[in-house]
């Protein structure tokens, strides 16, 4: 049976023949896929690049067997913008594409892109990019901090020598924010220990795992749910965030401090209320003696 290709105006004797030419001829390029057979080579690449059934590398000429696959392979091999779906050529050609197109949370020194702008500010607020300047002022405690909430924080972990650890903290600013401003007199108990403390036994086995009563989470050993049940978890939120429209309540002081330094809300635009946080933390060193 005679064949004949129209695009290259030839007769085949055969359809073995035409099939033969179709594989053969750079006039014939075909999408097995799809079923499509493209004038040139360029074609045939233009659609595996737009058609969006097709996971395809352009700079690579290879496919691959679905999306996430595809992206896996951008980010390993190439310069590749997840955000805007964009390769590159270089690493300065995306280097130069987030500085200008993601500044708000890509950090150019480091040339790295955060998922936020918040997750950007707490980065320049590491030890990364901001140098230790905030002693612990016990004696005896050598160390270092980057921020007042990562001295707080310190402290409240009990790991000073001082011996201040949170209850002690808790109990400090309660004495010191006489108008409230960054506590909550109704989550604050009259005299004492305004922290409870739960302790757990043998008997918080469920037969797989210990688990904690209050938020049923479940923990491996009874010393991690323990550790747990230490923690500011299932503590009052005694603190609160000044600004008025803000409001947000913390269960630790470290907490607080670290929501005022992101400047998620803008609380620290306010100088009075700058002024009024650091006369709380400026006699920090007094803690010890609560």
């Amino acid at each position: 049976m005679v064949r004949y290709c129209d695009r290259c105006e030839r007769h085949f004797s055969s359809h073995f023949a035409y099939s033969q030419h179709v594989r053969d001829s750079a006039n014939h390029n075909i999408c097995n896929d799809c079923g499509i057979d493209f004038s040139s080579w360029r074609g045939l690449k233009e659609h595996w690049v737009q058609d969006p059934d097709h996971d395809y590398c352009q700079y690579c000429d290879e496919h691959f067997p679905d999306r996430s696959a595809l992206i896996d392979h951008y980010c390993e091999d190439h310069h590749y913008c997840e955000t805007c779906n964009r390769v590159f050529k270089s690493e300065q050609g995306l280097h130069e594409h987030n500085r200008q197109r993601h500044e708000d949370r890509y950090c150019a020194s480091c040339k790295r892109l955060f998922r936020a702008e918040s997750n950007l500010r707490s980065h320049l607020n590491s030890s990364t990019h901001r140098p230790k300047d905030v002693p612990c002022p016990f004696r005896g405690c050598d160390k270092t901090f980057v921020s007042k909430s990562a001295l707080i924080l310190h402290l409240e972990s009990g790991g000073c020598q001082s011996g201040v650890d949170r209850q002690k903290v808790n109990r400090y600013i309660r004495d010191m924010d006489r108008n409230n401003i960054i506590t909550d007199p109704s989550r604050l108990l009259t005299g004492g220990d305004d922290t409870v403390e739960y302790i757990a036994t043998n008997g918080s086995w469920n037969g797989r795992a210990y688990e904690c009563v209050l938020c049923h989470s479940q923990f491996k050993t009874l010393n991690d749910l323990n550790r747990h049940l230490a923690s500011p978890r299932h503590q009052s939120k005694i603190y609160k965030c000044p600004y008025s429209t803000c409001g947000v309540r913390f269960g630790t002081l470290s907490a607080l401090c670290q929501h005022v330094e992101s400047e998620r809300c803008g609380i620290m635009k306010f100088k009075a209320v700058r002024n009024a946080l650091d006369n709380l933390l400026t006699g920090v060193g007094r803690i010890g003696y609560y």
